[in-house]
């Protein structure tokens, strides 16, 4: 059953409705001529319903002259009738196909990059550390070692405390997360000068260890 319909798909059929007197010596001289009536049906002694390969159509027709029936053409299927169909359509098939090709070629690339998280580092300095290692717009995404280039980005920049960088589709989301600078730990023991942000006048000074500066204003 599958081999048939294989064979009747590459090949292509058509559906017939005979009608005449002699449908029985209608179907005798389609089985000399080797024509295969495939679910054939007979109604009412004068209708036959049948389905026949593409090629066989023009020999049922001498048959069909032979006995006075008259011979009707309900559909078509098949390979060929679909090639058929779609070669006057073939401009609009090759357009699609150059869209299609088109369109996978240029989800490889890169056409977006996003910075998100930084605050201090300046957009344009990450986008220069990437360009580097090859995350640039229009550049393929194939080639790029992800892990590798977070790595080498961390160790050379001190001013990172994590970076991310994820491909989703044709961007390129990059998530940084900067580094705190340490406070500066000042010995106790180190001697060191108080300086005020706001001006003032001083009106008592109580010294627990080195030397007062400065004097109490009268």
């Amino acid at each position: 059953m599958i081999l048939k319909r294989i064979y009747m798909y590459i090949f292509g059929v058509v559906d017939i409705v005979v009608e005449g007197f002699f449908i029985e010596r209608f179907m005798n001289l389609c089985k000399a001529e080797n024509v295969v009536l495939w679910s054939s049906k007979v109604e009412k002694g004068t209708v036959l319903k049948a389905r026949i390969s593409k090629a066989d159509f023009k020999v049922i027709r001498h048959a069909a002259r032979k006995t006075s029936c008259h011979v009707s053409l309900v559909r078509k299927s098949g390979l060929p009738f679909t090639l058929k169909k779609y070669k006057k359509r073939k401009v609009f098939a090759i357009a699609l196909f150059v869209i299609a090709i088109f369109c996978f070629v240029i989800t490889r690339f890169i056409w977006n990059i996003e910075i998100i998280g930084n605050e201090k580092i300046s957009k344009e300095e990450i986008l220069s550390d990437i360009a580097k290692y090859g995350i640039q717009e229009g550049k393929l995404k194939s080639k790029l070692d992800l892990d590798e280039i977070k790595n080498e980005i961390r160790l050379n920049r001190n001013d990172l405390a994590w970076i991310g960088i994820d491909i989703q589709g044709t961007n390129v989301i990059v998530t940084v997360v900067e580094a705190i600078e340490e406070p500066k730990i000042i010995d106790e023991n180190t001697p060191t000068n108080i300086l005020s942000d706001k001006n003032g006048t001083i009106s008592k000074i109580v010294v627990r260890s080195g030397t007062a500066r400065v004097n109490v204003r009268r």
